[in-house]
């Protein structure tokens, strides 16, 4: 039975099709029972109607690049020193502010907390957008997961802190996949380079063989749960794509090699430019570590030429903010990644909605969000504003709805 019916000046799917004017969406036991025009869908009886004749209604947005550990410093003691249960006490208040700026899911690629995060929404015990995660990450020792600035054997026994475990040749790396799936995660994420925020290695360099990916790989595929690649490097990211991984995270340097790997295995990028540009803008006033801001500052160029190869050879791109929870980085401005890849990237605005929905949607186990079509969760947007006229339209949130639901802001 219908319980909704929103009517709206204008509705844009996530799909990349036209945007429906005069558009009108039923929703019914928190899912879309029809969309259309006000005209082709007839409106029930007995339903509450919300009208939005000015507004623009989207689907729900869609962070597919986060960490859930309610950090509040760049400082890389910081983990250490916070107790993990105010970690996920700090991480609930960053639900709330996800939900407030429209994003709906996220997905959670590196934390201690975020199974535990997931459940308690789903049990309605917290508020907070649908979470998919992986909970911790599977890093080589030495690898951008490990802590290079402590002892290795304490680092190796924090079963509780930390948002990575380490793992090296092919028999540990496939029981560490094993472990995730016995934890219940969502997706697995792996690190094929090193990083900018890791001391002792450099994102162009290599990490895990093809053995330790492929064994990791071979384990999630089997229970149907894909696995996402932090890769940086060219030759990182273009191993991670042969041993068959679903999504390439940060990507700094893809090559037309790169590029064809995409397209071969039908991958999924995520490119993470808002940590980038907010490292390199303000980042030494935030407690980044010097080798930090060199990292960033010699890879941003590259970085962003990389993505705008690959949007200009149709590879997927997904929204991913990378955002973590401090100042510099905090839950609620995460549509600050759409701003970026139309205002540095140069993709068109609808491209850049499909990126935050439909596109994001790819990255998670399910296939029931980021459309507004029949059948999917009624996760939806209000905006003031046109996002199709400014992309910063996405900060101007009238309304949204989670499963049909309107979430108070």
């Amino acid at each position: 039975m219908t319980d909704l019916a929103v009517d709206c000046g204008q509705l844009l799917d996530g799909t990349g099709t036209d945007p429906i004017t005069d558009a009108r969406l039923l929703v019914a036991d928190g899912r879309i029972e029809d969309v259309g025009t006000q005209e082709s869908v007839a409106l029930p009886d007995d339903v509450e109607h919300v009208r939005h004749p000015d507004e623009t209604v989207i689907p729900g947005l869609i962070d597919a690049h986060l960490h859930l550990v309610g950090t509040r410093s760049m400082d890389p003691f910081d983990w250490v020193q916070t107790p993990p249960t105010q970690g996920a006490a700090r991480a609930t208040a960053d639900l709330r502010r996800l939900l407030g700026a429209g994003f709906t899911t996220v997905r959670d690629v590196g934390s201690p907390t975020g199974i535990g995060l997931r459940n308690a929404v789903d049990e309605g015990v917290i508020s907070g957008p649908r979470i998919f995660t992986s909970g911790k990450t599977i890093s080589q020792t030495a690898g951008h997961g490990d802590a290079h600035y402590l002892p290795h054997q304490w680092v190796r026994e924090q079963d509780e802190r930390g948002t990575s475990s380490l793992a090296d040749g092919p028999h540990e790396c496939r029981k560490e996949a094993r472990k995730r799936i016995r934890d219940g995660a969502d997706l697995i994420k792996i690190m094929t380079t090193g990083g900018v925020l890791s001391e002792k290695d450099a994102p162009h360099q290599t990490q895990f063989t093809d053995d330790e990916i492929s064994a990791i790989v071979e384990e999630a595929h089997r229970v149907d749960i894909p696995v996402a690649s932090h890769a940086q490097g060219s030759e990182g990211i273009h191993i991670a794509l042969e041993n068959g991984v679903d999504t390439i995270e940060h990507g700094f340097w893809v090559t037309e090699e790169v590029i064809e790997a995409f397209h071969r295995t039908g991958a999924t990028f995520v490119p993470t430019l808002a940590i980038m540009h907010r490292i390199c803008e303000e980042g030494d006033e935030h407690g980044v570590p010097e080798y930090g801001l060199e990292k960033a500052r010699n890879a941003r160029e590259a970085h962003f030429e990389s993505i705008e190869r690959a949007y200009e050879a149709d590879v997927p791109i997904a929204l991913g903010t990378d955002f973590l929870g401090p100042e510099l980085v905090p839950h609620g401005e995460n549509a600050l990644e759409a701003e970026l890849l139309v205002e540095e990237i140069g993709m068109d605005e609808s491209d850049a909605i499909r990126a935050a929905t439909g596109t994001a949607a790819r990255t998670v186990p399910t296939d029931d969000v980021g459309t507004l079509e029949p059948d999917n969760w009624a996760d939806l947007v209000v905006l003031d504003e046109d996002p199709l006229d400014d992309i910063s339209a996405l900060r101007n949130i009238r309304t949204v709805y989670k499963g049909g639901d309107e979430v108070s802001l």
